[in-house]
């Protein structure tokens, strides 16, 4: 689903098999199907509750509007379907540092979307944006997330032990950064370069 016209839609970073675009309000009631799915929010840290139309919508303003985050659609490119959303949230330019999150559709879960998706936020964090450690936080039960992060270029760099109620027990809440020393830039490099001389 990627909205009411055939056209692909407009997107700011494009990778191999994903790219990344801006929120869209059309969209609204796909997010909301999303954060109502309860195998993804359990990885959230937050109470499942059921959102309501009214409260996606809430979301949406203040994301879209927000200074210090910037939130994008995941699009599969050979469809253009929409598969989930990115965003880096506590943008500090003055630290050059912010934390990621994600969000990958039940649908789409489990092809890899979610590792490219990763690395082209942070591509985007640290070639366009300039900032210098991006970090975010997963629980210990989600392995798969843990998996994904791994692989686009995060590393743990401490716990909070115990922290999570999930399933009947605790779990640690797992902290992981990525540094822009740490990434090779797949995609931005290319375009942030500057012009060369003509003779």
């Amino acid at each position: 689903m990627s909205g009411p016209s055939n056209e692909p839609p407009i997107v700011t970073v494009v990778g191999e098999r994903v790219a990344l675009g801006p929120l869209r309000r059309d969209l609204l009631p796909l997010y909301q199907r999303w954060i109502n799915d309860l195998s993804a929010v359990r990885n959230f840290g937050v109470p499942p509750r059921p959102q309501t139309a009214e409260q996606e919508a809430a979301w949406y303003d203040a994301a879209a509007t927000a200074a210090d985050t910037t939130s994008f659609t995941v699009y599969e490119r050979a469809t253009w379907r929409s598969v989930g959303t990115t965003a880096l949230r506590a943008i500090d330019f003055r630290h050059r540092r912010a934390e990621f999150g994600i969000l990958i559709g039940a649908d789409d879960r489990g092809k890899g979307y979610g590792t490219e998706a990763t690395r082209l936020t942070l591509d985007y964090a640290f070639t366009a944006l300039g900032l210098h450690n991006v970090m975010l936080r997963v629980y210990e039960y989600n392995l798969a997330g843990r998996r994904a992060y791994a692989k686009a270029g995060f590393r743990e760099f401490g716990r909070r032990r115990q922290a999570q109620w999930m399933g009947g027990r605790f779990w640690d809440e797992i902290y992981m950064e990525c540094l822009a020393t740490e990434l090779r830039s797949p995609v931005l490099g290319r375009v942030f370069v500057p012009d060369k001389p003509t003779g």
